[in-house]
């Protein structure tokens, strides 16, 4: 448990020199600001003179955009640019996670800023628990900055934090917004006892949770500011009120027969082929994809399902964090059920081969990127995303147990082929008509017995009768695949490494890819053998 002296803490990120003044002298002992907030740094700069306050910036977030840059280039520099501004710098935090950054990247540029002296303390911000285990993996993180209010209220993540000693800095504590009805509705009448406003109420229960809860509230009003800093002391009673209004209960004692099972992997990891076999021993299966809407509403769907009588249900969406998973274990509990969690640990190589596998299935051909986009097909993107967000599911969120399930990739039957690369391989560049035809004097002998298959990127106007000159200059028939979308990030399966163009041929021709052999050259080849499940050989290597 961290032990701290009380602090009030206070958001500057709308407030003026003035506003920042009136909350100091009204008790504020923490001012959170950060240099994406245009030039309010400076209006905290010009506040604190003279002043016994911990200030706390914050850089990794690039105005105008909002965009994230978590390069440890970026830290260094802009750290220093907002401890010149502020005077002072008692504690620096990473904005936001950088997508393009490899976390540790950002957090060991944060420890070297600690080290350097150029902060005393550093923390990250806007991260989930499994983030925040991967900072601390690098290096000890002091402080926190998470949203945290009654209505979004993550008390495990708070109880992570206090195992660990680091304090949490509660932005949003008052619901952002839309807080001021709620605020109305859900502490007026306790406020009205206590001669207090419901805001401040809310901030003193909020502290109550735990020690090392600091709510920032913000204010642009000098009166609203003064009102951050009120203390109130609530009592056992409403303290037991707000609890029984605002923190989730999940009763683990199981009270029926029967189990919800929430099976979680990245998009084509399988887990509708898992969720058919639950579906065969007699599990009811809920499925946004089939009912559509959104998870939240898929969870009141359960709920709806387990009270009507079912006990043995079957979920399967994309539940990449533990917010998604929360309302699904709460319906679980308030109905007696234990849930379990079925993961299917598919790697992303193997995934991306499933999902192009079934869009081919479901379309007899290479779908166009428009397509996977409007009929709800899996696009590369989102297997992507979903890395980027995965919390892997732990017992403490409330899980009743949690099963790891390897994915096993079945073998396929039919005949061995070469799949041999067309560009720089067999002939040079890429020809958009036959004339433009020139071999590079690539050896077909040592694969006579074979299925000759090639693959190519022609992404400009091509003429049609290339193929059959290609095969007619060879001298043997030969299946061409090609990828004909524009650079840039893969939108579609057909871009290598995705295998989408191996699985195509392999379905149009019959072909067993474990038997068959890619030559090529190059990681986006091997890369693309590897996922279509063949053998690679160099070209440079070939015999």
């Amino acid at each position: 448990m961290l032990a701290v002296m009380a602090l009030l803490g206070f958001g500057c990120m709308r407030a003026t020199e003035p506003v920042i003044r009136a909350a100091l002298d009204a008790g504020i002992t923490l001012l959170d600001t950060a240099d994406a907030y245009g030039d309010n740094e400076l209006a905290v700069a010009a506040a604190i003179v003279g002043r016994d306050v911990e200030v706390v910036s914050k850089g990794g977030l690039v105005q105008p955009g909002w965009r994230a840059d978590g390069r440890a280039s970026h830290l260094l520099e802009a750290a220093k640019a907002s401890r010149d501004r502020l005077g002072r710098l008692d504690a620096y935090l990473l904005h936001a996670v950088d997508p393009r950054v490899a976390l540790a990247t950002s957090v060991r540029a944060l420890a070297k800023l600690r080290d350097a002296g150029i902060t005393a303390k550093i923390g990250v911000s806007n991260v989930s628990l499994y983030q925040l285990d991967q900072a601390c993996a690098v290096t000890s993180i002091d402080l926190v900055e998470t949203e945290l209010s009654p209505w979004k209220l993550d008390l495990a993540f708070v109880r992570a934090c206090e195992a660990r000693g680091i304090r949490v800095l509660a932005y949003r504590p008052l619901g952002g917004p839309q807080g001021a009805k709620r605020l109305e509705r859900g502490f007026g009448a306790i406020a009205k006892r206590l001669d207090a406003s419901p805001a401040e109420v809310a901030l003193a229960w909020l502290r109550s949770l735990s020690p090392v809860i600091v709510p920032i509230p913000g204010a642009s009003r000098v009166e609203t500011a003064r009102s951050c800093a009120r203390v109130i002391e609530l009592d056992d009673d409403a303290k037991r009120e707000l609890a029984a209004r605002f923190v989730a209960r999940t009763d683990r004692a199981t009270s029926r027969d029967g189990e919800v099972v929430m099976i979680l992997g990245i998009p084509g990891a399988g887990k509708s082929t898992l969720a058919a076999d639950y579906v065969a021993r007699g599990y009811t299966r809920l499925n946004r994809d089939d009912r559509g809407g959104t998870l939240r509403e898929l969870a009141k769907a359960l709920d709806a399902v387990l009270a009507a009588g079912t006990s043995r249900v079957v979920v399967d969406n994309t539940y990449a964090t533990r917010t998604s998973r929360a309302p699904v274990i709460a319906a679980a509990h308030r109905h007696g059920l234990s849930i379990r969690c079925a993961v299917v640990t598919t790697s992303l190589e193997d995934a991306q081969h499933n999902a192009a596998a079934r869009a081919i299935a479901k379309y007899g051909r290479l779908p166009e990127p428009v397509e996977l986009a409007r009929d709800g097909q899996v696009p590369p993107g989102a297997q992507f995303r979903f890395r980027r967000q995965y919390e892997p599911p732990r017992i403490e969120d409330d899980f009743d147990a949690i099963d790891e399930l390897p994915f096993v990739r079945r073998p396929t039957t039919g005949k061995r082929a070469l799949i041999v690369e067309l560009d720089h391989v067999v002939w040079r560049g890429r020809p958009r008509s036959p004339d433009g035809i020139e071999l590079c004097g690539f050896d077909f002998a040592p694969y006579a017995d074979r299925v000759i298959c090639a693959t190519t990127w022609q992404p400009e106007p091509f003429d049609p009768a290339i193929d059959a000159a290609l095969a007619e200059r060879l001298g043997r028939p030969i299946h061409v695949a090609r990828c004909t979308h524009a650079a840039g990030p893969p939108v579609c399966w057909c871009r290598k490494p995705l295998p989408g163009l191996a699985i195509w041929l392999a379905t149009a021709h019959g072909l067993a890819l474990e038997d068959s052999v890619h030559v090529g050259r190059g990681s986006a080849d091997r890369g693309f053998a590897m996922r279509a499940g063949m053998r690679f050989v160099s070209v440079d290597d070939s015999p």
